[in-house]
């Protein structure tokens, strides 16, 4: 198993608790290929796969899936390195609010970004986007 840790986006998030997503087998042997404990969540994150939660039973199936991975929380540097994030790229490149927080927490973590949207960050500045193998049997 890999040692190192990542930041994983909403998107693969989304793939990971969806059995019915067409990326979600490819999606689970890379994330059990580097190990929960090398898996960090942002908090934005979280909240972004609460609010997609469809019903009561939805959510507590959320709730349950990430009690076992560590969150990355909202500090005073990922704010405003989020802030400059949004000066910098949104309006040149559409650069948004949940996108921000997330890159913001793995410049700040130094940390890769484990990503299917790398459209949504590859202008990012030192931002490092994990190279995942989609071809792990």
């Amino acid at each position: 198993m890999e040692k190192k840790q990542i930041i994983c986006d909403t998107d693969v998030m989304i793939d990971f608790l969806d059995p019915y997503r067409a990326r979600h087998t490819s999606t689970d042997e890379i994330l059990e290929h580097i190990s929960r404990d090398n898996i960090i969540l942002s908090a934005i994150t979280i909240m972004e796969l609460i609010e997609g939660a469809g019903n009561k039973e939805h959510l507590l199936n959320i709730r349950k899936r990430l009690r076992d991975y560590s969150v990355a929380f909202m500090n005073h540097e990922i704010t405003e390195s989020a802030i400059d994030l949004l000066l910098q790229y949104h309006l040149s490149h559409g650069l948004e609010l949940a996108d921000s927080i997330i890159a913001a927490t793995c410049l700040y973590s130094d940390l890769e970004l484990f990503t299917y949207n790398t459209k949504d960050y590859k202008f990012i500045e030192g931002l490092k986007l994990y190279k995942y193998n989609a071809n792990l049997k």
